[in-house]
């Protein structure tokens, strides 16, 4: 596991919180396909398109990875960043519909940002699910033809 990733999962002070990250780790290690990369990224745990595999980049800040997948404690809350959630409408749905069955607190989530204020529950096995519906390459796809239609939106 990346040092970075080490240091932050050990640096959480909160017990449960600490357990939380771990425990998304685990899981989303055990459910994403191949080729995402556990890094750190704006501070936090991510699971990037490696260069290697997409050199470029992010298109707001190209110095950086491409994100798929970004998670941490936060002061009131588990955040997980889920990108593709923010970029494919049909997987918003099925996630949206998806939680009820595996929560019976009310969806907490901004565009992309899930939040979870109890860190003792939260859903990795839908979580898990989440991240593996979509293998490297079809999430690069999407998030290109999403870059293209903002860029031809804006004309």
């Amino acid at each position: 596991m990346d040092q970075g990733v080490i240091d932050y999962v050990n640096n959480i002070e909160d017990e449960d919180k600490r357990h939380a990250i771990e425990q998304l780790i685990e899981t989303f290690e055990a459910h994403i396909g191949d080729g995402f990369e556990l890094t750190i990224n704006y501070g936090m745990p991510c699971y990037i398109v490696p260069f290697a595999k997409y050199p470029q980049g992010y298109h707001v800040d190209p110095t950086l990875p491409l994100g798929y997948i970004a998670f941490a404690a936060q002061k009131r809350h588990i955040a997980v960043y889920a990108s593709p959630v923010y970029m494919d409408e049909e997987l918003h749905d099925w996630f949206v519909s998806e939680y009820p069955n595996h929560m019976t607190t009310k969806l907490n989530m901004g565009k992309s940002c899930i939040r979870f204020t109890n860190p003792k529950k939260v859903p990795y096995e839908l979580l898990g699910e989440l991240v593996g519906k979509l293998d490297i390459d079809t999430y690069i796809d999407t998030y290109e033809a999403n870059v293209e239609r903002t860029r031809n939106s804006r004309k």
